[in-house]
């Protein structure tokens, strides 16, 4: 786990690996209940007897459900301490180069782009998280998180 002591320890490592996340199983449960919240409800993610007949011979995860455990894999890799809030300002360059089959486990590589000071005292850092599939020789999905730290006692406007 990388720690930043201060938003201004996470400006001066710009262009830093920061590490890589734990294994996380994306299993049909974990699809189903994406499926469920989202409304996502296409064969190819919640179908097992269609999808077994389908390009990828079985379900695959949903890219959205990829991107909504962005955070939590972050979050095993680094940390940025004198906060009040974190927030999402939003995504760049959002991929999904490969499938990620279900039952398959994932992995998040990740990059600081950069980070720098923005209005209202707050810290905008953009983070290129890379998802691998255990034993695949593609990503699953590249993208770049928006991010914006609030020191304590900003209002980060």
């Amino acid at each position: 786990m990388r720690t930043f002591t201060s938003v201004g320890d996470l400006v001066t490592a710009t262009g830093e690996h920061l590490g890589l996340s734990g294994w996380v199983t994306v299993d049909q449960g974990m699809v189903d209940a994406f499926a469920d919240v989202t409304g996502d409800r296409q064969w190819i993610h919640v179908d097992r007897e269609r999808a077994a007949s389908g390009p990828y011979g079985g379900p695959v995860a949903p890219g959205y459900l990829l991107l909504s455990l962005l955070p939590m894999l972050a979050a095993q890799v680094y940390e940025v301490r004198g906060v009040t809030a974190a927030v999402n300002y939003g995504l760049d360059r959002v991929r999904f180069p490969a499938p990620v089959p279900v039952g398959s486990r994932i992995r998040a590589d990740v990059e600081l782009v950069s980070a720098e000071p923005g209005s209202g005292g707050a810290t905008q850092a953009v983070v290129r998280l890379t998802v691998w599939v255990d034993g695949g020789t593609r990503p699953a999905c590249v993208a770049e998180t928006v991010r914006r730290f609030i020191p304590d006692g900003g209002s980060g406007a």
